[in-house]
């Protein structure tokens, strides 16, 4: 369930986001693929109270399942994902031609690894994130995070607890099971960390207890009984252009591996527009002045730090009204403007396949323990050899997707197609 915030941007964009635009200036919202952490399988609808796939049904089996010690098959099943300091358990995809995919553990297993654990297997400690009507089954994650001896027990059957950015890259984008499975640790961690974070009421300083299956948690003071539910940190992130000379503004952080540059971004303040964000971020970072911003679309990102552990990576278009580049220091190494053919380049440069391939042979290696000093992070190379003298984020990043519809969806006086009928004029 979402934060108030959370909730009036979605209304927001439900009601204005897809309007008929009067401008020009259209864009299209199809993607080569789909974004990664998008299209959760195990979150396609809100059942009822009385469906047995509901939350609160589930718990109330669950409960039962617990007090009783039983073994017996059950309807539905219960499959459980154990995460380790952010981490979720992982296998190698090697045997089923697949790069990686998710270690659940049946409700069973889940409580044989944590016997004689300082970590117990309660309903507290069981967060609720799904089902799926195709195969009966009803879909938890715990974290496992203070339980010794746990990872050399799973090691045992070639699981490990691998990065979730790690995973993101070793990810096949072209295949919607590991697309699927990538949205479902994604969504698993945000509610874990979530569940971290929220130890204490922040109004009475007592102790936050789980509610809901996990859904939601609650002040154990029973003067003050506060509710609190799962946030959603929205970012905005933006492709700067110059329509005129037909070129756009790209930045670079220190953090980043080098030649790689990326879209602009930045958080929204309060009582700030996202339109605004997009104006206030691009001037302060580049000095910059923005004018018209168009909405491209939006992204879960569970990956960043774990104080904001569900982001929501908002995308748009944004059109320079200026063009002198003063950039500050403090937020980034450097800002230029790209040509739109150095760009397309850049795109053929970019081996994401290697880099997708490198990190499923790191979790291989991993999940043997022969884990390798290997760079995810592939050092790209044109044909000749020569290193590449820039890069874009991969596939899995939205400003992937931003770049590439702007280098390859437009018309002949440079302004993006309209190619579907959701279009907005932010």
């Amino acid at each position: 369930m979402l934060s108030i915030s959370s909730a009036s941007i979605a209304v927001f964009f439900s009601k204005t986001l897809f309007k008929q635009s009067s401008s020009p200036l259209f864009l299209t919202t199809m993607s080569l693929y789909s974004h990664a952490f998008a299209g959760n399988p195990v979150r396609t609808r809100t059942p009822k109270q009385t469906d047995p796939f509901s939350p609160q049904s589930a718990l109330q089996t669950l409960k039962t399942l617990l007090s009783s010690q039983s073994h017996e098959p059950v309807s539905p099943d219960f499959k459980v994902l154990p995460f380790r300091k952010g981490r979720p358990l992982a296998g190698s995809g090697s045997e089923n031609g697949r790069s990686w995919h998710l270690g659940w553990l049946s409700l069973g297993e889940c409580r044989g690894f944590l016997e004689n654990s300082e970590v117990g297997l309660g309903e507290d400690s069981l967060v609720y994130l799904g089902c799926r009507y195709d195969d009966d089954v009803v879909y938890w994650a715990i974290d496992v995070s203070e339980a010794s001896g746990l990872v050399s027990k799973l090691g045992e059957r070639q699981f490990c607890f691998v990065e979730l950015r790690t995973l993101m890259v070793a990810t096949d984008w072209a295949d919607a099971t590991d697309m699927g499975e990538l949205a479902i640790a994604g969504h698993a961690r945000a509610l874990l960390e979530w569940h971290n974070l929220t130890r204490f009421c922040g109004s009475c300083g007592a102790k936050a207890v789980p509610m809901e299956a996990g859904k939601r948690k609650q002040c154990a003071n029973g003067l003050c009984k506060k509710r609190f539910y799962p946030r959603v940190d929205p970012v905005v992130i933006m492709l700067v252009i110059d329509k005129e000379n037909d070129r756009a503004l790209l930045g670079r952080q220190s953090r980043y591996v080098p030649r790689m540059w990326s879209c602009l971004a930045g958080f929204i303040e309060p009582g700030e527009s996202l339109e605004e964000a997009v104006r206030r971020e691009t001037w302060e970072e580049t000095g910059i002045e923005v004018g018209e911003v168009v909405y491209h679309s939006s992204q879960p990102w569970p990956v960043g730090p774990s104080s904001m552990p569900c982001q929501l990576m908002v995308g748009f278009f944004a059109y320079a009204k200026s063009f002198e580049i003063h950039v500050d220091k403090e937020e980034l190494e450097d800002a230029k403007w790209h040509s739109r053919e150095d760009i397309k380049k850049a795109l053929t440069y970019a081996e994401y396949k290697k880099a997708q391939k490198t990190a499923a042979a790191k979790v291989e290696q991993m999940c043997k323990g022969v884990e390798r000093g290997q760079q995810l992070s592939t050092d790209f190379n044109i044909e000749s050899g020569e290193l590449a003298p820039m890069f874009i984020p991969g596939p899995y990043a939205i400003a992937h997707h931003l770049i590439t519809s702007w280098v390859n969806q437009v018309s002949s006086n440079g302004a993006l197609k309209q190619e579907s009928g959701s279009q907005s004029n932010l």
